[in-house]
C-alpha cells in the first residue's frame, strides 16, 4: 500500500526525515516500508494498510512536534517509533516535552521522553521528588537543569548538590592530596553538568561566592538548608540512617530531588539501602512524590538501553533457578 503525508514546507519534509534521512531510516527498519519524499510531502510503502497508517502517525506526530518548536532529533525520533511499533500509546500520544531551560549556548533543555516529561512536571510541583531509574535516564542532568533554572529565577539563593561517597568507603584519607582533591573526581559528574548548563566561567563565580556547593553527604550532618535546591545523587548508595539525616536537612523555602538506580547499589550487603527503604515509608507523605524511570527514558547511545536489558533478564532468569 502507498500513502502520501502532506507536507507543503521543504524544510519541515527534511526535519522530519532528519539528518540523511536518519529518522526515515529507522522508522524503514522497524516497519519493514519505504519512506521517501514526494512533490506533495513524504509517501510511504508498505505492505499492509494497518502498517501504513501507523508510520503516517509517527510522521504526523513528528511534524506537530517540529511546528512546536520541538528540535526533531535522532533520539526522538527512535523514542516515539519504538513506542508506536510497541504500542505503548501513552508513551506515543501523550509525550510533549517540558521545557526547563536555555543552557549558556542557548541550546534548549528539555524532556526527551514521557517519563522524563513526568518526572520533570513532580519537581514542579513538589518540595521533594525521587528519581529512580537506570543509568542514561537523566536522572541527575534533568535535576541540575531545574535547579539552575531555579537559581537563575531567584526561586533559590543556592544550589547544593551532594552524593555519599560510597566507593571510596567514606574513607578517602590512603588518597593523595588535601580532602577536596580526594572528592573531586568522584563529584565530576556533578560538575560537568553544572559547566555543560552555565558555562565555566559562571559556574566557577558561584562556586566561589558559595552560591554553588558540591559535596560528600557527610558534609550535610547539623545543617538547616534554607532557600536552596538541593540534589542528593547515587541515593542508593545512603544507608537508612544517612538518608533520615538528609532529608530532615530541608529548611524553609528549599526544594530536593533525590536520584538513585536501585540495581546498582555499593552497600556492604548486611546494609540496607536509604533509598529502597524510603519508598516503602514515604509513599503517603504529603508534597513528596516518585518519578520512576524506565529502559524506555534511556537517551544514551541505543546499545545502553539495550545492555540494561540483558542484565535485567540475565537476574530474572537467576532468580528463577533459585
Amino acid at each position: 500500500m502507498e500513502s502520501i503525508v502532506r507536507i507543503e514546507d521543504s524544510d519541515s519534509i527534511r526535519e522530519v526525515l532528519g539528518a540523511a534521512n536518519a529518522n526515515a531510516k529507522t522508522i524503514e527498519e522497524l516497519f519493514d516500508v519505504q519512506i521517501e519524499p514526494d512533490m506533495a510531502g513524504i509517501s510511504v510503502r508498505g505492505r499492509d494498510e494497518a502498517t501504513v497508517r501507523k508510520v503516517e502517525e509517527i510522521l504526523h506526530k513528528l511534524l506537530r512536534l517540529g511546528q512546536d518548536g520541538v528540535p526533531i532529533s535522532q533520539q526522538l525520533s527512535q523514542y516515539l517509533t519504538q513506542a508506536a511499533y510497541e504500542g505503548a500509546r501513552a508513551e506515543f500520544e501523550g509525550y510533549h516535552p517540558s521545557w526547563i531551560c536555555l543552557n549558556y549556548k542557548g541550546k534548549p533543555i528539555m524532556s526527551k521522553t514521557q517519563g522524563q516529561s513526568d518526572y520533570v512536571d513532580k519537581i514542579k510541583k513538589n518540595t521533594v521528588t525521587f528519581a529512580i531509574g537506570p543509568a542514561g535516564t537523566g536522572k541527575t542532568y534533568l535535576a541540575v537543569a531545574m535547579a539552575v533554572q531555579a537559581f537563575r529565577r531567584h526561586e533559590v539563593d543556592r544550589i547544593i548538590l551532594t552524593r555519599p561517597a560510597v566507593e571510596a568507603g567514606e574513607r578517602l584519607g590512603f588518597l593523595p592530596g588535601d580532602l577536596q582533591t580526594k572528592v573531586d573526581p568522584y563529584m565530576r559528574p556533578l560538575y560537568d553538568a553544572l559547566q555543560d548548563l552555565m558555562g565555566a566561567d559562571q559556574y566557577l563565580k558561584n562556586m566561589e561566592k558559595g552560591l554553588i556547593e558540591v559535596s560528600p553527604l557527610a558534609y550535610m550532618r547539623g545543617r538547616t538548608l534554607d532557600n536552596a535546591f538541593i540534589i542528593l545523587d547515587e541515593a542508593q548508595n545512603t544507608t537508612i540512617e544517612q538518608m533520615k539525616m538528609f532529608l530532615t536537612r530541608i529548611g524553609f523555602d528549599s526544594k530536593v530531588v533525590v536520584t538513585g538506580d536501585v540495581t546498582q547499589i555499593d552497600l556492604p550487603r548486611d546494609q540496607q539501602s536509604g533509598l529502597v527503604h524510603a519508598t516503602r515509608v514515604l509513599k503517603r507523605v504529603e508534597g513528596l512524590d516518585f518519578a520512576r524511570l524506565s529502559g524506555k527514558d534511556i537517551v544514551r547511545n541505543p546499545i545502553v538501553s539495550r545492555i540494561i536489558k540483558a542484565y535485567d533478564r540475565s537476574l530474572q532468569d537467576h532468580s528463577r533457578d533459585k
